[in-house]
């Protein structure tokens, strides 16, 4: 699978970055919305790993704008956060997201929750 991941902590990214690879996983990185943006579009991932708090604008909007876009609109996001309100996952599902994973990640189950959120097929569960 190829992944995109818009994190804007660098060793967040690293971390996460490391873990796809070893899975076999082809990366790109973004380190704000309006990149993820561009990199969704030009590179077109199987999935991708949205951080919510990121410099220029959050992560619901990115996802947004991201499925406003004909040619990605059906790629997963998942969104990737530290926060634990209950209105957040909410919010992740209302903005374009599949599912949601809690920072700091598990090294050892990561690969799994993202299976679990996106299905077998790699598609999001929830269309």
């Amino acid at each position: 699978m190829n992944i995109l991941v818009v994190e804007d902590e660098p060793n967040n990214m690293k971390l996460i970055t490391i873990i796809l690879k070893k899975h076999g996983h082809e990366t790109k990185e973004a380190y704000t919305g309006k990149e993820g943006i561009e990199k969704a579009a030009f590179f077109q991932p199987d999935v991708i790993l949205m951080d919510i708090r990121l410099p220029d604008m959050d992560g619901f909007e990115a996802t947004r704008k991201i499925k406003e876009i004909e040619n990605i609109r059906n790629v997963p996001v998942i969104a990737l956060t530290s926060y634990s309100k209950d209105d957040t996952m909410e919010k992740a599902i209302k903005a374009g997201c599949c599912g949601f994973l809690e920072k700091p990640i598990n090294p050892v189950t990561i690969m799994d929750d993202i299976k679990g959120i996106i299905g077998a097929g790699g598609s999001c569960k929830y269309w």
